[in-house]
């Protein structure tokens, strides 16, 4: 599967039930292997849109349960906030 497929799927946190949006970004490691999935982080005010650069939640690769059709579902608190 190619990002440009997981990044047309909605991101669903099954612990809350909340769509965390599409998502933005993928983290490798040396070998180029996916570690984590990044969707977009909440947005704070208004200034928070006007931002050059996205800023993201970091998803363990681990926490990822299913990837769906139309979902990627995934077991996560809150992940870190990456830039």
């Amino acid at each position: 599967m190619s990002f440009s497929e997981l990044r047309g799927k909605d991101v669903i946190n099954i612990r809350d039930g909340r769509n965390m949006g599409k998502p933005i970004d993928l983290i490798l490691n040396d070998t180029a292997c996916v570690v984590a999935l990044v969707v977009p982080g909440e947005r704070r005010g208004l200034l928070s849109m006007l931002k050059p650069h996205r800023e993201g939640c970091a998803i363990d690769w681990h926490n990822v349960r299913r990837i769906g059709d139309d979902v990627i579902l995934v077991e996560a608190d809150i992940g870190e906030t990456v830039d």
